[in-house]
C-alpha cells in the first residue's frame, strides 16, 4: 500500500488529464452502464453502477459524448489540462418509464450474479470499490434460477457463511442459526432496521439478500448482529408501472406453493404506489413425519408527498404452524457413545421418531415506514421506524445421543413473545471542504427490545418422556404424540421458567468518506452505545429476576481504499469494532458467606482487521473481492477455573481466515458464481476444557460454493437456459472438548440443478437440489439431518 501511494500517476503520465463526473436520470437514479466518451477518440468509459465515471485522456478540447439505453445523448464541451483534473458537471438524461424499466432489466443481464452497490452498509450511498467493508449480495433473480424459495436458503451463495440449524418455530429465537467468520449469528435486520422473524423466513418480499462480514457494531450497535457480521433483507419496493406476475410451484415430499407480486400506481400522477407480495406453502418432510403449513402477506406502499418528501409504508405478516426439526444433543460423551462422527450414530436418516403432531406456531406482524426528504443537493434526511412482534407456541420435541443405540425422547412447551421498537435518524451528506469530497452520515438511534417467554418442562425438567433404542422394532415409536404429551403435562410435576428481559438502547454514531485523491479514499466513523436494561422481577414473589443495569461504550470504524487501472480495482483495509453487554455474574470474593459476589462485567469487544482487493473490470464482466480478516475477542466470560460457580472476564478468542468471491460474465449468457473461505477460530484463553481449541459453533472450516448459468439469448428458443452448482463444507467438529471429547459431522459435497425457459409472458422451470441424494448434517453443537434429493417444478404468469 505504501508502494503504490508513494506512486504520483500524474509524473508518469504527464502529458494526461483526468476528466470525472456523475451521471443520473431523470428519476435521480445512476444511470449505470451508460457510455462516456469524447467523440472522435477512442478515450472513454462506462458508468459505474453509482453512475460515475473516470478516465484519462490527452491535453487539448473535446467534445463529450454520453449515450444511455433509451435516453437523448449528451454532449459537453470539457478542457483537459495535462496533470489535472476536470470536474463534469452533474449529467442528468431523460428517459422514459417504460424504457427505464426494461434499461434496468437488461442492464443486470451482463454480470446478473455481481455484488450490487448497498445503501445500508454504510447507511450511506457507496460503489463496492469505494467501500473498505467487504460484504455479498444474493438477488432475488439468483434464488429464483436455483429453486430456492426461502431468505434462509439463499446463504448458500455466501463465502464464509453457513447454516448450524434450521428454523425450529420457536417464539424468540425460532430463526435459522448460521455461522460467519466463526460466529453464531441470525438474521435479524430488514432494510437496516430490525426484522426479527422467529421461522423461516419466506424469500415473497426478497429483493437481496446482504451479508456484511466483521463486526458492525458501530453502525449497528450489538443488539442485532454478531461478532462475525450481520445478514441484512433487502425488501421489494414499489415502481410507477403496473406489473405482476403469480407462480405455482410442486415438487418431492408434497410440496405445493401459490405465490403472486402485483405492483400498480395508485393515482394517474404515479404519486402513489402499492405493491403487494404474498404467498402460501404447504409441504411435507424427507421424514416419515412432519408437515409445514406456512402463510405472508406483505404489502408496500409509496406516496412521494413532492420533489423532496417521499413516504415508505411496508407490512409483513406472516403465520407458520410446523413441527420441529429432529435435533440431536449429547446426553453422552462421544467415548460413551461409540462414535466419533454423525455417521457412525445409530439413528435412521429418514426417521423422525415422533408421531407428526408436535407443532409450533409462529405468528409475526412487522411494520415499517420512513421519510426520507431532499434538504438540498447535497443533503438528505431519513427517518425510520421499525416495530416487530413475534408469538406463538406448542410442544417442542428434542431427542439426546445415549450409550447403546438409545436416545432420550424429550419434550418442552415454550409460549409466549417478543417485541421490538426502533427510531432511527439519520443525515446524509454529499459535499466538499475546500476541494475534498466527503459524504458522511449522521444519525440517532433508540431500540426498545421486550421478551417474555415460558418455558414448561415436565417431569420436574429431569427425565425424559422415554427412551427407545433405535436399533430394530421400536414398538412404541408413535407414542410420542400429541395426545400421550398432553397426558404427560397434566398428570407429571411441571418445572416453569422465565425469559423476561426489557432493554433501551440510545445511540448516536456518525461516518465519513474523505475522498483525500481522486483514488484515495479514507473512512472514519464513531459510535456511541449506551445499553439500558430494566430489573425484571416476579409478580408473585416480588423477587428481582434480573437486576437493572446501564453500560455506555465507544466503537470506532476505520477504513482506506486506494482505486486503480481506472476504477476497475481497489485495495483496501479495514478496522471493525464489535461489542456485547454481558450483564451481571458471580465472581469469586474471599469472606464472603458463599465466596460469590454479583458483578457487573464490562463489555465484550471484537476488533478486526481485514485487507484485501476487489474488482469490477470488464465493463462489469469481472467482479469479485479476496480479503484476509483478524479478528479478536476481548474480556470474554468465562467460567473461573479455580473456583466452582464463579465466572472471571479474561477470555480470550481469535478467528483468522480468507474468503473470496468471483461473479464473472466470460461470454454473452454465460454466468459464473464462486466463492471459497477458509476460517481458523480458536479458543485462545478459555476453560480448562476448550482451551486452544476450535469453538464448537464455529461451524466448517473450509467451504465453498459454485453456481455455472448458461441462457440463450437469441433465435427461437431465446430465454431457455440451464444452470449447474453446488456446496462444499469440511468436517464440522460439534462436540470438541478435553471432557465431552471430539465428535463431527463429516464433509459433503451437495450438487443442484435446474433448467428453465423465461418468456415475456410466462416462465416455467425444473430444479433438482441435492442431485446425488447425500446425507448429510449440520448442527449447533447438535447433530441435525438435512434435506434429500428435491425435484420442483415452477410455472410463473407475467402479467
Amino acid at each position: 500500500m505504501i508502494a503504490i501511494l508513494s506512486f504520483n500517476p500524474a509524473s508518469a503520465q504527464n502529458i494526461k488529464g483526468t476528466i470525472t463526473g456523475s451521471v443520473i436520470t431523470d428519476k435521480n437514479k445512476p444511470a449505470d452502464n451508460a457510455s462516456v466518451m469524447l467523440k472522435g477518440t477512442s478515450y472513454g468509459t462506462i458508468a459505474n453502477e453509482a453512475g460515475s465515471f473516470h478516465f484519462k485522456a490527452p491535453a487539448g478540447s473535446y467534445t463529450l459524448t454520453v449515450t444511455f439505453v433509451g435516453a437523448k445523448s449528451q454532449e459537453i464541451p470539457v478542457i483537459v489540462k495535462a496533470g489535472e483534473a476536470v470536474q463534469v458537471p452533474l449529467i442528468t438524461l431523460s428517459v422514459t418509464t417504460g424504457t427505464l424499466q426494461q434499461v434496468t432489466i437488461n442492464a443486470s443481464k451482463a454480470n446478473k450474479y455481481a455484488t450490487k452497490n448497498s445503501d445500508y452498509v454504510d447507511k450511506m450511498p457507496l460503489a463496492n470499490l469505494e467501500n473498505a467493508q467487504v460484504y455479498s449480495t444474493v438477488s432475488k433473480e439468483l434464488l429464483q434460477e436455483q429453486g430456492l424459495f426461502t431468505a434462509d436458503a439463499a446463504i448458500q451463495n455466501v463465502p464464509g457463511l453457513s447454516q448450524l440449524w434450521t428454523a425450529t418455530n420457536r417464539v424468540g429465537d425460532g430463526g435459522s442459526y448460521f455461522t460467519l467468520r466463526g460466529f453464531p449469528v441470525q438474521t435479524e435486520l430488514r432494510n437496516g432496521l430490525s426484522g426479527n422473524v422467529a421461522s423461516t423466513i419466506d424469500a415473497a418480499n426478497l429483493e437481496s439478500l446482504e451479508v456484511i462480514k466483521g463486526p458492525e457494531g458501530t453502525l449497528y450497535g450489538s443488539s442485532l448482529v454478531s461478532f462475525g457480521g450481520l445478514i441484512n433483507r433487502v425488501t421489494k419496493k414499489p415502481f410507477d408501472t403496473e406489473d405482476g406476475e403469480v407462480t405455482y410451484s410442486t415438487g418431492s415430499y408434497n410440496f405445493n406453493r401459490v405465490s403472486i407480486d402485483y405492483n400498480t400506481p395508485i393515482d394517474t400522477a404515479k404519486k402513489m404506489l402499492f405493491r403487494i407480495n404474498s404467498a402460501y406453502t404447504n409441504s411435507g418432510s424427507f421424514q416419515d413425519n412432519g408437515k409445514t403449513n406456512s402463510f405472508v402477506f406483505d404489502p408496500s406502499f409509496k406516496y412521494t408527498v413532492n420533489d423532496r418528501l417521499t413516504l415508505s409504508f411496508d407490512l409483513e405478516i406472516s403465520h407458520v404452524a410446523a413441527p420441529t426439526p429432529s435435533i440431536y444433543y449429547f446426553g453422552a460423551t462421544a467415548a460413551q457413545l461409540g462414535a466419533t462422527n454423525a455417521n457412525q450414530l445409530s439413528i435412521n436418516y429418514k426417521d423422525s421418531y415422533q408421531g407428526g403432531d408436535l407443532t409450533t406456531t409462529s405468528n409475526v406482524a412487522n411494520f415499517f415506514a420512513m421519510a426520507e426528504y431532499k434538504i438540498s443537493d447535497n443533503w438528505k434526511s431519513q427517518t425510520n421506524i421499525s416495530t416487530t412482534s413475534n408469538n406463538g407456541g406448542g410442544y417442542g420435541p428434542f431427542f439426546y445421543l445415549e450409550p447403546n443405540n438409545h436416545i432420550a425422547r424429550d419434550v418442552w412447551d415454550v409460549t409466549g413473545g417478543s417485541n421490538t421498537l426502533q427510531i432511527q435518524q439519520n443525515f446524509v451528506g454529499d459535499f466538499k471542504i475546500g476541494n475534498l469530497r466527503n459524504r458522511l452520515v449522521a444519525g440517532l438511534d433508540f431500540l426498545n427490545q421486550q421478551e417474555d417467554i415460558k418455558y414448561i418442562n415436565p417431569s420436574g425438567g429431569s427425565d425424559a418422556f422415554d427412551v427407545i433404542n433405535t436399533r430394530g422394532a421400536i414398538p412404541n415409536y408413535y407414542n410420542f404424540n400429541k395426545s400421550k404429551v398432553d397426558s404427560l403435562f397434566t398428570n407429571t410435576t411441571l418445572s416453569t421458567f422465565y425469559s423476561r428481559y426489557n432493554t433501551y438502547t440510545y445511540s448516536a454514531y456518525a461516518s465519513d468518506v474523505l475522498n483525500i485523491t481522486d483514488n484515495l479514499l479514507a473512512m472514519a466513523s464513531l459510535r456511541v452505545d449506551n445499553y439500558d436494561t430494566k430489573p425484571i422481577t416476579d409478580p408473585t414473589s416480588g423477587t428481582v429476576l434480573a437486576k437493572a443495569f446501564n453500560q455506555t461504550t465507544l466503537s470506532p470504524k476505520f477504513g482506506l481504499v486506494y482505486k486503480l487501472f481506472n476504477n476497475q480495482l481497489s485495495l483496501f483495509g479495514n478496522y471493525t469494532n464489535g461489542f456485547i453487554n454481558p450483564g451481571y455474574g458471580e465472581v469469586h470474593t474471599p469472606n464472603t458467606t458463599n465466596g460469590l459476589t454479583e458483578t457487573l462485567f464490562k463489555t465484550e469487544e471484537a476488533n478486526q482487521l481485514e485487507g484485501g482487493i476487489k474488482w469490477n473490470a470488464f465493463n462489469g464482466r469481472l467482479n469479485g473481492t479476496v480479503s484476509y480478516y483478524d479478528i479478536k475477542v476481548s474480556n470474554e466470560v468465562i467460567g473461573d477455573p479455580a473456583h466452582a460457580n464463579a465466572s472471571i472476564q479474561a477470555g480470550t478468542q481469535t478467528s483468522k481466515g480468507i474468503e473470496a468471491q468471483l461473479n464473472a460474465n466470460p461470454f454473452t449468457g454465460f454466468n459464473i458464481l464462486a466463492g471459497f473461505s477458509h476460517n481458523n477460530s480458536l479458543m485462545t484463553n478459555a476453560s480448562a476444557y476448550d482451551n486452544g481449541l476450535r469453538p464448537e459453533t464455529a461451524g466448517p472450516p473450509n467451504q465453498a460454493n459454485l453456481w455455472l448459468s448458461y441462457t440463450i439469448t437469441s433465435g427461437d428458443v431465446r430465454g431457455l437456459g440451464i444452470g449447474f452448482g453446488g456446496n462444499y463444507a469440511g468436517n464440522n467438529y460439534v462436540i470438541n472438548d478435553t471432557y465431552n471429547g471430539k465428535f463431527f459431522l463429516p464433509s459433503y459435497t451437495l450438487l443442484n440443478t435446474g433448467v428453465f425457459y423465461n418468456k415475456e409472458r410466462y416462465r416455467l422451470a425444473l430444479n433438482v437440489n441435492n442431485l446425488t441424494n447425500k446425507e448429510y448434517y449440520t448442527g449447533y453443537t447438535t447433530v441435525n439431518p438435512q434435506m434429500l434429493r428435491q425435484i420442483l417444478g415452477s410455472v410463473t404468469f407475467k402479467f
